[in-house]
C-alpha cells in the first residue's frame, strides 16, 4: 500500500510537470527561457531544503556516514539536467501536453534501451522487435499530422527525453539519490546568468500567473515529486519501476484535456499504442 501511494503521487508530479509548463507557455504568462529560470531555481531551493531537514533526520538517528556526504552528483549529469530542462520548456510552445508527455518519456525509455545495446547486452527476437516497434512509432508519431503541429518542437523534446535518459543512466551509480539530485540542480544555476540575459528579452510576456506556475513545476511537480519517487523506488523492483513511468504520457494528455481543453487525436493515440506497447513489451521481456 505505501508503495503504490507513493509511486502514484510522484507519477502524478510527472504529469503535472508536463501541464504546469503547456499551461504556462500556451498562454502567454511567460517564455520558455524565463520559465526555465524559474524552474530550476525554485527546484534547487526546494530540494536544497528538503537535503537539509533528511541530513538533519539521519544525522540524528546516527545514520550519515562519509559514502552519503561525499554524493554530490557530477557536472555532466548537471548539464543533462539543464538541456533537459530547457529543450522541455522550448518545445511545449508548440506541442499539446500529451503528445509532448509522449515524445519525452519514449525518449527517455529508448535511450536507455540503446545505451543497453550499446553495453552489448543480450537481446531476445522479441526485444528486438519491440525495438523496431517503437522506433516505427516514433517515425509515425514525426509524420505531419494534427498530434504533431512542429517537427522543431518534436525534435526538441526527444532532446529532452535523451538528456533525462542520459541523467538517469548516470544516476544509477549514486549512492544518495536525493543528495545527488539536489547537487545537480545546484550546478545546473551556473548557467542562470545566460537564461537571465536570453529571458531579458520577453520581459514583456512575463506575468505573475507564469511565474506562479514555472515555481509550482520546478518547487513540487520536480523538487517533491523527484523526493517522493526517490522514496518509492526502493520499495518497487527495476522492473516495476520502468512500466510505472509509461502511465505518465496517458495521464499528461488527459490533464491537458480537462484543464487546457486539447484534444486526444487519432494520430497521438495509435502513436501512444505503439511506442507504450512495445517499450512495454521490451522491459517485461528482461531476463
Amino acid at each position: 500500500m505505501k508503495a503504490t501511494l507513493y509511486t502514484l503521487l510522484a507519477l502524478i508530479a510527472f504529469a503535472a510537470n508536463s501541464l504546469l509548463c503547456r499551461m504556462a507557455l500556451a498562454h502567454g504568462y511567460i517564455d520558455a527561457w524565463n520559465f526555465t529560470v524559474v524552474r530550476l531555481l525554485s527546484g534547487a531551493v526546494c530540494l536544497g531544503l528538503i537535503m537539509f531537514l533528511y541530513t538533519q533526520n539521519l544525522k540524528r538517528k546516527a545514520m550519515l556516514d562519509d559514502a552519503i556526504l561525499s554524493d554530490k552528483g557530477s557536472w555532466r549529469s548537471s548539464i543533462s539536467l539543464l538541456v533537459y530542462a530547457l529543450c522541455f520548456s522550448i518545445a511545449y510552445v508548440e506541442l499539446d501536453t500529451g503528445t509532448g508527455a509522449l515524445i519525452l518519456f519514449s525518449a527517455v525509455q529508448l535511450t536507455m534501451i540503446g545505451w543497453g545495446i550499446y553495453k552489448k547486452e543480450q537481446l531476445s527476437k522479441v526485444q528486438w522487435g519491440a525495438f523496431v516497434l517503437a522506433l516505427a512509432g516514433f517515425v509515425y508519431l514525426m509524420l505531419p499530422s494534427a498530434a504533431v503541429p512542429s517537427l522543431f518542437g518534436a525534435s526538441l523534446m526527444a532532446i529532452s527525453g535523451i538528456a533525462w535518459g542520459v541523467y538517469s543512466i548516470r544516476g544509477k551509480v549514486c549512492i544518495s539519490p536525493l543528495r545527488t539530485t539536489t547537487f545537480n540542480f545546484i550546478r545546473s544555476l551556473v548557467a542562470l546568468p545566460i537564461l537571465v540575459i536570453v529571458g531579458m528579452t520577453h520581459l514583456k510576456s512575463l506575468s505573475i500567473e507564469g511565474v506562479l506556475l514555472a515555481g509550482a513545476s520546478g518547487a513540487i511537480a520536480s523538487g517533491v515529486g523527484y523526493s517522493i519517487w526517490y522514496v518509492a523506488m526502493p520499495l518497487l523492483k527495476s522492473t516495476q519501476a520502468a512500466v510505472v513511468q509509461l502511465c505518465v504520457p496517458v495521464l499528461a494528455a488527459f490533464a491537458g484535456v480537462i484543464f487546457l481543453s486539447e484534444q486526444l487525436t487519432l494520430e497521438f493515440l495509435i502513436a501512444s499504442s505503439i511506442i507504450l506497447g512495445a517499450v512495454l513489451v521490451f522491459i517485461l521481456n528482461k531476463k
